[in-house]
Order: C-alpha cells, then structure tokens, then sequence
C-alpha cells in the first residue's frame, strides 16, 4: 500500500477510540454490473424486512458518527453522513443511485454496515500522506454532484493538495471513473468497532475481486 493515513490529533480528541480501514486494490471498473445488481437487490429486499427508519437510528456505526459530527461542530442531520443517507432512501422505498460498478458496490459495502466509505482513484491522490483533521472555515471543497460544499466542522481526508473526503461527499477532484485501475476506499469506523471495520474492508475486497475482476489487493487498519 503506497498511501499512509494519518489520524489528527484533533480526531482522536473528538473519538479517541476511531478505527479506519484503508483498501487498495487494482480492478477494472465498468459503467453497470448485471451480477452485481441482482445482487444488490437481493440484499436490500432482505434489508428492508429487517430494519426501519427508526430501527437504524441505534445502530452503532450511524449514532458514532453523528456524534462526531455534533462534536467537530456540524449538523448531522443538515450534513447528513453517506452512510446514513444511503440507508434512509432505501428503507425510505426509493432507488439506490446506479452510478458504475466501483461506486455502486462501496454503496452496497455502506449500507450493509452503516459505514461511511470514501472511494477514490488513488493515482489522482497527491503525494503518499493522507491525513484525517476537521475541515475549516473557507476551506475550498467541491463535493461530488454537489458542487462548492462548506466542510468547516466535518471530518476531512487531505492529501498534499486539499481535501479529498468527507463523510458526507467525496471531492470531484480524486472520484473514480471508468479509466480509474486502482482503487483507495476508507472505511470510517467512528464507533471503534475494529472488527466490524475490517469485516466491511474485506468485504469490499470481495466485491472487487467478484465483480469487478479484481487482481491485487491490500487492506490495512489505522
């Protein structure tokens, strides 16, 4: 794994007890996975009979991370994190996004385990250090599909250049497309539940390796 991350200071004051799981793996990604789809679909039907909108507000993994986001000094409910909105549209009935087979199976990885996941083209990551800090006032940041986000108060990956990802949104400038051949995704494991981390990083490795011809792949904790 040629990327170390580095969590801040001002992160573990907030969570002293984060854990995040950083995946590397070379695949090749495509605009839409039939397999994949079915089985996507089958996880959320099954998903939809065990858990509602109020059911998911215990989960571990959502509460950890709206506490933190209360914390850092951002509305969660207003910055809602990925990992929860994903789950609330498909316990709320509508469609999951259907982007292309990277994004759609690190969203199927979020929901099966309320993380929020940031995937990234790691050759647009600039220089070797990613660290985790808290965004700041004026901070530039272009969230995907959203355009000029403010990210003062959200945990924030930076690499040399700026920000990367937050919870909420990954930045436009390190989003994964179809010439993208490896792939940086972070698991965020604000409730400290190391093994429920590294079962969602692996999992993620197998969805890779299934589904999107996956050659290579690393995992590591932080």
């Amino acid at each position: 794994m040629d990327k170390e991350v580095i969590v801040s200071d001002e992160i573990r004051a907030v969570c002293p007890g984060f854990v995040g799981a950083a995946v590397s793996a070379e695949f090749t990604n495509s605009q839409y996975c039939a397999e994949l789809w079915d089985e996507i679909n089958s996880f959320l039907n099954n998903y939809k009979a065990k858990y509602t909108i109020d059911s998911i507000k215990q989960m571990q993994s959502i509460l950890a991370t709206r506490q933190v986001y209360r914390l850092c000094g951002k509305d969660p409910s207003r910055y809602r994190p990925s990992g929860e909105a994903l789950v609330r549209r498909v316990l709320q009935g509508k469609d999951l996004y259907q982007i292309d087979t990277a994004v759609d199976l690190i969203n199927l990885a979020s929901i099966a385990y309320g993380y929020s996941i940031g995937g990234f083209d790691c050759d647009k990551i600039s220089g070797s250090t990613i660290t985790l800090g808290i965004g700041k006032e004026g901070e530039p940041y272009e969230g995907i599909g959203r355009g000029m986000i403010n990210i003062a108060g959200l945990p924030v990956y930076r690499d040399a250049v700026g920000g990367i990802g937050t919870p909420t949104s990954d930045n436009e400038r390190t989003k994964m497309s179809m010439q993208t051949r490896r792939l940086f995704a972070i698991v965020n494991g604000y409730d400290g539940d190391r093994d429920n981390v590294l079962r969602c990083a692996e999992y993620i490795v197998t969805l890779v390796n299934k589904y999107a011809g996956g050659t290579a792949h690393e995992v590591k904790l932080f």
